[in-house]
């Protein structure tokens, strides 16, 4: 049954026959009642069935920051359906088992703001770093464009982002991962948005490059003591020392020392 709330002229809600009312951000539409399939299991709609749980499923992961991501694509529909639409249109590939989210061609972001051209992604120590190339100037980029960066773990289907990493005039912005993640396979994207939130850029995926922090082998004189005559025996171990470089926005690039003994 179909509620009409101002009138015989106003829009309702509900359904009548074989039309549904519905209101959407204070507008009133109308569309037909979904027809009955005979046989729901055809190979074509399982199919149809596997790319949308596809795309669902990357999209889900990352729904907050789809949300400012396709902020330019909310006046007919939610940003998560347009990111849905154009994932499903663009970016799922295969067909059967072998249905898939091509990653290069995925957008977490659209829009008409000015992207990057250069950029790489580089990981190393649970920490994602993102450097580009300032093009501010260039059509509508601003120096103060907000930059907004997001991993996705393709094995455990998971991502973390920030979606106020840096200013487009910064050219690097960090990213910390969680610990597990050391050995998943990863992707990299970079975007903008502008200080007002309306214009949002095309979001652009990196190349990782893996960052191996090297160990150094140095002797080190250690004492152990002998509990039997309580006296100190010299004893020489192996010693691994590794050099880590932090990088920070905040502060020149500090170099750090651990060091690991070997029993």
């Amino acid at each position: 049954m179909g509620i009409i709330n101002q009138g015989i002229l106003g829009g309702f809600s509900g359904k009548v026959g074989p039309i549904v009312g519905f209101r959407w951000k204070s507008n009133y539409y109308i569309r037909a009642r979904a027809a009955k399939v005979s046989n729901p299991r055809t190979l074509k709609q399982q199919e149809q069935r596997g790319k949308f749980a596809t795309a669902f499923s990357f999209l889900k992961a990352i729904k907050p920051f789809i949300r400012i991501g396709y902020k330019e694509f909310t006046q007919e529909k939610s940003a998560f359906n347009s990111a849905m639409s154009y994932t499903l249109k663009r970016a799922v590939t295969g067909s059967g088992k072998e249905i898939k989210i091509d990653f290069d061609r995925a957008l977490v972001s659209m829009g008409t703001l000015m992207p990057i051209f250069e950029g790489a992604a580089t990981v190393s120590n649970h920490q994602m770093t993102f450097n580009w190339k300032d093009n501010s100037g260039m059509g509508n980029a601003e120096r103060t464009d907000i930059v907004m960066v997001l991993v996705y773990n393709k094995d455990r289907e998971a991502a973390v982002y920030d979606t106020e990493a840096a200013l487009r005039s910064d050219c690097h912005a960090g990213l910390q991962l969680p610990e597990d993640w050391q050995d998943d396979e990863l992707v990299a994207y970079l975007s903008f948005y502008s200080t007002d939130g309306n214009c949002v850029a095309n979001s652009i995926c990196l190349p990782i490059s893996v960052i191996e922090i090297p160990e150094e082998e140095i002797d080190v004189q250690t004492e152990s003591i002998d509990t039997t005559h309580k006296r100190i025996l010299p004893d020489k171990r192996k010693v691994h020392q590794s050099r880590i470089t932090v990088h920070s926005l905040s502060a020149p690039p500090n170099e750090i020392r651990t060091y690991r003994c070997e029993t």
